[in-house]
């Protein structure tokens, strides 16, 4: 597949919706050059909410690994150092934060997507992420906020982490002929080799 048919899952979490952040969020994609190929608003069940975050085996260890060594960069101190348990702890929140309302589920497409909307989204934790990303431009929130009240972190948004992880993702979001395949006029300019046509 050519880079430039790559997709990824992007999701407007509840903070985000309640924020009237939609249009500017959809805006960072469109201006880099990204196609919107699927688009839909639901409330999230929590059921499905964990279905997506555990749609990866490995996605358990790995996270609470990441936020174990995340505290201790920072000089926190967690309930436990168990990566299982810490995740344990996240999901939970994740699943009251992510059903808490409505959502906005999109499928972009564009080169190097996955990796180039994670860039324009920002860490996971807007406090520490870089300003000029999504996250780093709109939100003030904290891991140590977060577990102060006890809730999960608010971000804006979730944003794929690999192809793989895409496409696993967009299955469970999107029944295929949700997906749109059509041809944007801007793609001559991004992708054609000799950009013929451009003069008359």
């Amino acid at each position: 597949m050519h880079p430039k048919k790559e997709r990824t899952l992007v999701v407007i979490k509840p903070d985000g919706i309640q924020r009237t952040l939609i249009g500017e969020i959809i805006g960072r994609f469109e201006k880099i050059g990204f196609k919107l190929v699927a688009m839909k608003m639901l409330v999230p069940t929590e059921e499905f909410v964990e279905q997506h975050y555990t749609l990866d085996p490995e996605w358990r260890r790995v996270t609470g690994e990441k936020r174990v060594k995340a505290a201790k960069e920072k000089g926190e101190v967690l309930p436990t150092e168990d990566p299982y348990e810490i995740t344990a702890i996240i999901l939970q929140k994740l699943k009251k934060y992510l059903a808490s309302g409505p959502v906005v589920a999109m499928i972009w497409e564009g080169a190097h997507a996955v990796e180039i909307v994670r860039k324009l989204v920002g860490g996971t934790e807007p406090r520490s992420t870089d300003v000029g990303s999504i996250r780093g431009d709109y939100v003030m929130d904290s891991y140590i906020m977060a577990d102060s009240d006890d809730r999960a972190i608010r971000n804006l948004v979730h944003a794929s982490g690999s192809v793989e992880e895409a496409n696993k993702e967009i299955a469970l979001w999107f029944r295929p002929e949700e997906v749109i395949n059509y041809r944007l006029v801007q793609e001559e300019i991004l992708y054609d080799v000799n950009l013929d046509g451009i003069l008359e």
